[in-house]
C-alpha cells in the first residue's frame, strides 16, 4: 500500500522528545512546523524557546520549553529571550 501525495505523517512530539534534556535543531526540525530561520527569529523575539549557546557552533534548546511551545505556539512567551549573537569574547571564524 503506497501513500498518496496528500498524506501527511503526523508526529506525536511527546513520544519523540523526552521531557528533560536539550535538543539541537536537527533533533526537532521534523516536529516544528516552521523553517530553521523562522524558528531562530521566533526564539530571538521571545515567541519560541530561547537558544542556549555552548560555543561558536553549538546551540541547544530545552526540551521542556519546546514541548510547552508545541502545546500552545500562539500564546507561548519565553521567560528570557534567545541568543542571536555570539557570546562576549567569541569571534566567528
Amino acid at each position: 500500500m503506497s501513500k498518496s501525495k496528500n498524506e501527511v505523517n503526523v508526529v506525536n512530539p511527546k513520544s519523540e522528545l523526552p521531557i528533560d534534556g536539550f535538543s539541537r535543531w536537527g533533533d526537532i526540525k521534523h516536529i516544528v512546523p516552521v523553517s530553521k530561520e523562522k524558528w531562530r527569529q521566533l526564539s530571538r523575539d521571545g515567541f519560541a524557546p530561547p537558544i542556549i549557546r555552548f560555543g561558536l557552533r553549538c546551540s541547544f534548546q530545552e526540551n521542556r520549553e519546546i514541548l510547552r511551545w508545541l502545546s500552545d505556539p500562539l500564546n507561548y512567551r519565553a521567560k528570557t529571550k534567545g541568543v542571536d549573537t555570539l557570546p562576549q569574547g567569541m569571534v566567528a571564524a
